[in-house]
């Protein structure tokens, strides 16, 4: 198989010092990873922040030495041919503030291509282009100093796509963006992919809407480890034998979700406070052990407000995996 991408058993540990007198301290940002990557695939690595996913690909870009393990990018080892991955590869992370204030987006843009020896009438062709299809095309002459945090953000995306690279790794590259500015961005990643199969993309996300509209497979990533790996379609399915609700309630008052989590042929609870109501997410072995929920609610005071049965999603099966959901995890790590 052609791999684009692979890795055997990564792992990079990082070593924190608490103090003077305080021992260092591991912290295992990647464990034992093993990811298996084809040339032409939209991947996609899905995980809350803080799981691992920018270690990853701080690695893959020979930005990071691995601790232990070994990874290939474009055919060849990252740590001991850097410079031959290096011309094969480009990467955009999200939030960045990257560029000369000083100079124009057009010679942020340009200055940048020479780096990797583009002919000059090639590289300007190529700036105009992707700046017409991401809307940048007015802000030609602009200062970057005076664009928006969004304008800014997508003529890093344009820098990641002017080399046109063998493998472009992007870092939560919507970050930042409104939701129009995403959705373009979105579409412009997948119709990149599809028009020329030889290009590889490495997306991470915790956006789950991302992840399942772009991605050909994606890895759920939590804690530096990979848990699941598979497309979309195949990692709902997993979940299809189970019945999943969403219940708007009355606040729980301090009541637990626990109580819920507790019952017989509940598989799991995710609770979400809201402005004056709460939000239950419910995963079931089958629908009639939604009576025992509804009683168990009943006597604690309780209200349903609405009551809907759903399809499977990417959160759920995360849920499913993590026991929490991707809010509560990001949440529990500040």
């Amino acid at each position: 198989m052609d791999f684009a991408i692979q890795t055997e058993k990564l792992s990079r540990i990082y070593k924190i010092r608490g103090g003077k007198k305080s021992e260092p301290k591991s912290l295992a940002a990647l464990s034992d990873i093993n990811l298996e990557v084809h040339r032409g695939e939209l991947f996609g690595l899905l995980g809350p922040n803080g799981a691992g996913k920018t270690t990853l690909i701080k690695v893959l870009t020979t930005l990071l030495a691995p601790t232990s393990g070994q990874a290939w990018v474009a055919g060849y080892d990252v740590a001991k041919d850097p410079e031959k991955v290096r011309p094969r590869i480009n990467m955009v992370s999200g939030g960045e503030s990257s560029g000369y204030g000083l100079l124009t987006v057009r010679e942020n843009l340009w200055m940048f291509s020479q780096f990797y020896g583009i002919p000059s009438g090639e590289a300007n062709r190529r700036i105009k282009q992707l700046l017409e299809i991401v809307g940048l095309a007015d802000r030609l002459n602009t200062k970057s100093s005076d664009l928006s945090t969004g304008l800014r953000q997508k003529m890093n995306i344009v820098r990641g796509f002017l080399t046109d690279p063998e493998v472009l790794f992007l870092d939560e590259p919507t970050l930042g963006l409104d939701v129009g500015a995403s959705r373009e961005v979105r579409r412009f990643i997948r119709q990149w992919i599809d028009e020329n199969r030889a290009r590889t993309l490495l997306l991470t996300t915790h956006y789950m809407v991302e992840a399942e509209e772009l991605c050909d497979r994606v890895a759920i990533v939590n804690q530096g480890k990979v848990l699941a790996c598979d497309t979309p379609a195949s990692l709902k399915r997993r979940l299809q034998q189970d019945v999943l609700f969403r219940l708007e309630t009355s606040p729980l008052n301090g009541v637990g979700a626990e109580i819920f989590q507790s019952l017989p042929g509940v598989r799991k609870v995710t609770h979400r406070p809201q402005d004056g109501f709460a939000v239950l997410e419910l995963i079931l072995e089958e629908d009639s052990i939604l009576s025992s929920v509804v009683n168990a609610m009943t006597t604690a005071n309780i209200c349903i407000i609405n009551l809907q049965k759903r399809e499977p999603t990417l959160e759920d099966v995360f849920v499913d995996l993590v026991g929490r959901s991707m809010e509560e995890v990001e949440s529990s790590e500040q």
